[in-house]
């Protein structure tokens, strides 16, 4: 799932529906770095968000989908009001609106998020919720080869669920769990688009923090009522707090560091790699395994989403 990284981004084009968060502006070109490093980084921020979630999946027994989710978001919150220490004055009401609508958008994706994967593995999980940043990116972008990609991405969600097999194909996973993915994937195009909006009303990541503290504070009556005080146990307070480092503040600082190195079009793609990231981590961590179909499906919709982002990469002009 999403990780947002810092705060500071100019206003979105359709490329960013491909990534999950504002991002600081881009080095100038000679600035930037060419080597295996921003990439590195990139790919370590995606690793860590996936394996963070399926840690949670571990712990769910303890605290449920619904304490799970709070335990994250409180942790990554005191993380970041510590780091940011944003300012609270000076602010409009609309600049408060927005940040609001960020944070409700960021409760709504995680809550939902851990949700399907409460019920459903994380490869087709993550698949499935990433179709909603690539409708957004073809929606924004109102081109016909784009409008083909996304017929790509459609071919993998029928391959995974057309076929009835056995294991953990997505014929055979519960219905209800895929909806949450769905779910997930509206919100975090609702994520971008007011990620983008906070960044350009808020400095550096105050915007994120001040967010990332509206979305603790909405999912804390449920996770009070979904786990009670399960949530105080030492072991559980401790995998909620790795869960957070893992998911949430880790990957936020590789990726900062990132884009300061690599132009934005470059991260879009590479988040694209997150259903795969996600599927290595279910099948090592969660002994998850996957037929042929499924990471066929997997790699289609992969593909369908890196397309997308070079076609707008390839109609921005020089």
């Amino acid at each position: 799932m999403p990780a947002p990284s810092s705060s500071t981004s100019p206003s979105p084009s359709p490329t960013a529906a491909a990534v999950p968060a504002p991002v600081p502006a881009p080095l100038p070109a000679e600035g930037r770095g060419r080597g295996l490093g921003p990439v590195a980084l990139v790919i370590s921020a995606g690793i860590s968000v996936q394996f963070g979630a399926a840690l949670a999946v571990m712990i769910m027994p303890r605290a449920g989908a619904a304490g799970v989710v709070t335990l994250r978001l409180a942790a990554a919150a005191v993380v970041l009001l510590l780091l940011c220490r944003p300012k609270v004055r000076g602010y409009s009401r609309s600049d408060w609106g927005t940040v609001l609508a960020f944070g409700v958008a960021m409760a709504a994706m995680n809550g939902l998020f851990y949700q399907a994967i409460d019920r459903i593995p994380l490869g087709p999980a993550v698949t499935l919720e990433v179709l909603g940043p690539l409708a957004l990116s073809v929606f924004v972008s109102r081109r016909l080869v784009n409008v083909l990609w996304a017929g790509l991405a459609l071919g993998g969600v029928v391959l995974l669920s057309g076929h009835g097999g056995g294991g953990l194909g997505f014929g055979s996973l519960d219905p209800l769990g895929a909806a949450y993915a769905l779910g997930a994937g509206a919100m975090w195009a609702a994520y971008i688009v007011f990620s983008a909006r906070t960044g350009r009303r808020f400095p550096q990541a105050d915007g994120l923090a001040l967010a990332m503290a509206v979305a603790a504070v909405l999912s804390l009556p449920m996770g009070i009522v979904g786990a009670g005080s399960d949530l105080l146990v030492p072991s559980t307070l401790a995998l909620g707090v790795g869960v957070a480092v893992l998911s949430s503040v880790l990957p936020y600082t590789l990726e900062m560091l990132a884009l300061r190195r690599m132009p934005a079009p470059t991260f879009a793609i590479l988040m694209s790699l997150e259903p795969a990231i996600a599927a290595t981590a279910g099948f090592l961590v969660l002994n998850q395994a996957m037929s042929a179909l499924d990471a066929l499906a997997i790699a289609l919709v992969i593909a369908a989403s890196m397309g997308a982002v070079r076609s707008q990469i390839r109609k921005q002009p020089a």
